[in-house]
This record gives structure tokens, sequence and C-alpha cells, in this order.
């Protein structure tokens, strides 16, 4: 069984023992889609992890439990002041989340954190959103709307391994169609959310943008997932899926110290040019997200290879100078 999934289930149990506060193996087990002995087997498994779960036998029925004050010991250990610090920071990282089910979660967590902090410390951490920052992408108007509910579904179908049906319009096609999806991870990326699913109609795993689903609908069909890579669009600087190639490109001297700081793939390799400029090579997909990057750049970048991306790249500079043609 494929390690994302054994997670998503035992993950599913937690959440399932702290919002019902006891339930029984059979219960869990049907919810789930697995076995008796699959579930006392993730019991076990999250007891050793260091979960407080524990089991007491009421009217003759043996249940499982949350320990509802999971974290009470913290409260005898203490933060350091540069801890907090870094709790307070990371409220600002995560803010990305606004647009998911993890918000209010996130939002109470942060607000018990600081109720637990005398008046003084408060009013200091406050502060540090004035030296520290961090900036993400806005929520776009589809997640103000309807955005949340569909994530909370396709969320709950991928937690679950359910079928489900989606509305979705195809930006290339301007059109909607309907799918039957079989959702196996919800990934944040440039600002949005996405949803990789496999689609049975066409026996291969799509991306779709939450942003771009007008419907979700949960079926109670189970299916079993796919092995799934541990990074997603990992040959992509963006959100894509497609084959790697292997990409040269020639930066210019003034601009060579700025791109040799930076980590832009993982795939990342440089040699530095007599004249000061820098060669990078990446193992990544030919695909927008990468074009766009290059031509980000202006002239201070030059594709060399392969020859049929410095042929794109060319095209898109003379549409682009086509297009302020009429100012020379």
């Amino acid at each position: 069984m494929p390690r994302n999934a054994e997670v998503i289930r035992q993950w599913s149990i937690l959440r399932q023992l702290e919002a019902s506060r006891r339930a029984h193996i059979d219960d869990l087990a049907e919810q789930t889609g697995v076995t008796t002995r699959t579930i006392r087997r993730d019991l076990e498994a999250l007891q050793t992890a260091g979960f407080p779960l524990y089991d007491e036998v009421i009217d003759g029925k043996r249940y499982w439990m949350l320990e509802q004050r999971a974290f009470k010991r913290l409260d005898d250990t203490g933060f350091t002041l540069a801890e907090l610090s870094a709790l307070y920071f990371s409220r600002t990282l995560v803010e990305c989340l606004a647009s998911t089910p993890f918000q209010q979660d996130v939002a109470s967590a942060f607000d018990k954190l600081a109720a637990a902090l005398t008046p003084g410390m408060r009013q200091f951490l406050d502060r540090l959103p004035l030296v520290i920052q961090a900036k993400g992408a806005q929520a776009s108007p589809a997640d103000e709307r309807a955005g949340r509910e569909h994530v909370a579904r396709v969320l709950d179908a991928t937690l679950h391994s359910r079928r489900a049906r989606v509305t979705y319009f195809s930006l290339s096609s301007a059109r909607e169609k309907a799918y039957l999806i079989e959702p196996h991870r919800l990934v944040y990326s440039q600002g949005g959310l996405y949803l990789i699913a496999f689609v049975p109609e066409y026996g291969e795993l799509r991306t779709f943008s939450v942003d771009r689903m007008r419907a979700v609908s949960l079926l109670e069909e189970r299916f079993t997932p796919s092995e799934m890579p541990d990074e997603a669009f990992a040959h992509s600087l963006g959100v894509n899926d497609g084959p790697p190639e292997t990409i040269e490109i020639a930066f210019e001297p003034r601009i060579a110290p700025y791109v040799r700081e930076r980590r832009w793939h993982a795939s990342q390799r440089h040699v530095d040019q007599p004249d000061g400029g820098i060669v990078v090579t990446l193992d990544v997909c030919n695909d927008w997200a990468l074009r766009s990057w290059i031509l980000g750049f202006g002239p201070l970048a030059r594709v060399l290879s392969p020859a049929s991306l410095a042929h794109q790249i060319r095209d898109e500079v003379e549409q682009t100078r086509s297009r302020y043609a009429a100012l020379e």
C-alpha cells in the first residue's frame, strides 16, 4: 500500500477520534474502507508515535479515545523567547492557508498561544511583523466566494479515498466539463491550490486548479490510491508534471550575482564565465513557468540549449515586440 495512503488514513483516524470523542474499531474500519486488523495496526502505530490514544470498555464494547488535552504538558515545558518569536513569525508564513479548511484551526492555535502570554510579551511579539514579514500570494476572488467549500470537499475525498464528480472550467478549451475523479493530493503552489487526481476516463493523473472548480460532489465509491512521488511538480518551476529536459541558460554579468545566490530548482548547477556571467543548467520540463521565468530576465538571459526552447523564446520576444510596433 502506498505510504501516503497510510498516513492519510491515520490522520483521518485522529480527526475522527477528536471529533467524536470515542469510536469503535468497526466504525473506523468502515469509514476508512480497510479491515479492523489494519485499524488496530494504525492505532498501535499512532500510540508508538506518542499520540495519547487509549481504549475503554463501555456497555460491553471497547472504544478508542483521544486525550483531548493532548499537549497539556506543554504548560510545564515553557517556551523560550526565541521560540515564541519564531512561532509568531511563522504565523505570517501560514497565512497562505487562508483559503483552506485549516484557516480556523491555525487562527485558533495562535490565539490560544497568545492567551498564554503576558501582556508585555504580547506587546513585544505583536511588533515583530513591523521588522520581519513574509509576503505571500493573495487569495483569489474564487477563494473568497466558493473556494473554501470546494477545498473542504476535495480534502474530504482525498483523506477518505472517495471518488468525486467535479465540474471544471478549462482555460485551454474555454468551457466547462464534468469529470469523475479519484483525488490523491492537494498542493499549494504559486498562490493557488491544485488537486492531483486520477481520471479513470483518461487512465492518468491530472492536475486541477481548485479556483476553476465550479461544483464538487462526493460519491460513496472508494478507490485505492496510487503511489505518488514525495514531491509534487518536482520537475517544474511551476505547476506541471511533464518530463524533464536539460536546459542551459547564459546570464549576463550584471544579473549573474542575483541568479547565483538563489535556488531556483533542486537540479540547478552553474558554471561561472570569464566575463563575469554565469551559465545555469536545470533539469526541468519545458513549460509555461520555465519560459515566463526566462522571459522575465529580458535581454539578460539567453537560452543555449535545447534549440527548440531557444526558438520558442525568440518567437515570444518577436510577438511581444510586434505588439509595441505602433510606438516606433
